[in-house]
């Protein structure tokens, strides 16, 4: 069951920057994901909720490219996209920020904004491959400013930061990648009230920066309250999409239990 995104809600005609149809995802003899569909649209921060095991992190993994999908199809502006890699998905501007941070712990903040992706001095007179680091640490520093996150040195080693300093980091680096999406998988769930405010507000300065950011996350209050929509998954499909403005918490649990009820019978029938 796949209620799809009601066409109403946005008859501005806004183009989403991400659509999935239809993808389905196996490992081995267990099918994670079975037809899910979904919409993220620029500017907003779209809640993806669901029970363990409802293809939370799956879905979001296809689409930054770490899984590639068995059937369906990854959208982005409207156009339809095979992202084979990691790599692949951040040539096309969608980023992942992870619960884990995926850092360089010993390296410093600029350094970890630019693994793998470092400045190079250009110009007569310099050496070959040499690392424009003053570059490097003034694009830092305005990512940084622009999401009012703040760290004692960006040149110091991020393992001497906070949890929510690094993942305002992830979020932050993300944010300067992206040029599309950024897909978040449980970026707050170790982190303490005063750390999570921190990624909130770098998650809302990311989308108030046109970007969609899909936030997977296991605290349905909480996303009622901070995303714009929320997208409920259960047994591998996204069951309903729904704006979060009037929304409580019942009717989430409601449409949870209903598919439950429904996958149930399927499955006994």
């Amino acid at each position: 069951m796949d209620s799809g995104f009601p066409p109403a809600e946005h008859s501005a005609g806004i183009m989403p920057v991400i659509e999935t149809r239809g993808i389905t995802k196996s490992f081995g003899h267990v099918q994670a994901l079975r037809g899910a569909s979904l919409r993220a649209y620029p500017g907003e921060v779209l809640a993806l909720i669901g029970d363990n095991g409802a293809g939370k992190s799956t879905l979001s993994n296809v689409i930054a490219g770490v899984h590639s999908a068995d059937a369906g199809e990854l959208i982005l502006r409207g156009e339809s996209v095979n992202v084979s890699s990691v790599r692949h998905a951040r040539e096309l501007g969608i980023e992942i920020v992870y619960q884990d941070l995926a850092q360089a712990p010993d390296l410093s903040v600029v350094q970890n904004f630019f693994f793998g992706r470092e400045l190079l001095i250009k110009g007569p007179g310099r050496l070959i491959g040499q690392v424009d680091e003053a570059a490097m640490r003034e694009r830092t520093k305005e990512a940084m400013s622009l999401l009012g996150a703040q760290v004692p040195s960006l040149t110091a080693p991020v393992s001497a930061l906070s949890g929510g300093q690094r993942q305002a980091i992830a979020v932050a680096r993300a944010v300067m990648w992206a040029t599309a999406a950024i897909v978040m998988d449980e970026p707050t769930a170790a982190l303490g009230t005063k750390q999570t405010k921190m990624v909130y507000d770098a998650v809302r300065a990311a989308a108030d920066r046109d970007l969609a950011v899909i936030f997977v996350s296991h605290d349905i209050p909480k996303m009622l309250d901070f995303a714009d929509r929320i997208a409920i998954m259960r047994h591998g499909q996204v069951v309903a999409q729904m704006p979060t403005a009037g929304l409580q918490l019942v009717d989430v649990l409601t449409t949870m239990l209903s598919a439950q009820a429904d996958a149930s019978e399927g499955e006994a029938a």
